[in-house]
């Protein structure tokens, strides 16, 4: 099952705190929206990508251990994104002073902020096209470094400021390269 887009223009407008609340009320889904205020409804992980997402989390917030630069999330941590959308990444990662600087009210809902990192695990239901607008759009919005990992083709797609996209083809590891300073994805268990 594919994610399921509702266009609510000219029926009815959320509110940020509306958004919010209706998120919380449905827990047990996923929500995102973009910036002409179309709300999707995503589907649950299937096994294989949950098991790999999770392992992802885990070596990302390993290494945030570590070093101490900030903070790691996953993806049921929603974000408004400068450009007025919502999103929620599969997994993602903020410097700790960019964090720090909003308020408690800010960090306690959806996050005004674009994370500097995002990683986003396509399931086999998700759409390349859709998913490579967000990862683009994360880019408009400030992040500094994304990768989609499309474990059906063994692709990576590389975004970074500034720069074209770089695809690499069945890659043994990524590296977090100045963003996440030595920060090593390996990849043997993804693929």
């Amino acid at each position: 099952m594919n994610a399921l887009t509702i266009s609510l223009d000219s029926v009815i407008d959320l509110t940020d705190e509306q958004f919010y609340q209706l998120c919380r009320k449905n827990s047990d889904l996923r929500f995102e929206r973009n910036v002409q205020g179309d709300m999707t409804i995503m589907v649950p992980e299937g096994g294989e990508t949950g098991m790999r997402s999770a392992g992802i989390i885990t070596d990302l917030e390993i290494w945030n251990r570590k070093t101490k630069l900030g903070f790691t999330f996953g993806s049921s941590t929603g974000f408004k994104l400068p450009n007025g959308c919502d999103r929620s990444p599969d997994a993602s990662w903020i410097l700790k002073e960019r964090w720090e600087a909003l308020t408690p009210e800010q960090r306690a809902k959806f996050a005004p902020i674009c994370p500097d990192f995002v990683i986003e695990l396509m399931s086999p239901s998700d759409s390349l096209k859709v998913t490579q607008a967000k990862m683009q759009e994360y880019q408009d919005n400030g992040a500094r470094i994304d990768w989609l990992i499309n474990r059906q083709d063994q692709e990576v797609e590389i975004y970074r400021i500034g720069q074209p996209v770089e695809v690499l083809k069945s890659p043994n590891f990524l590296s977090g390269e100045d963003v996440l300073p030595e920060f090593i994805l390996s990849l043997d268990a993804i693929w």
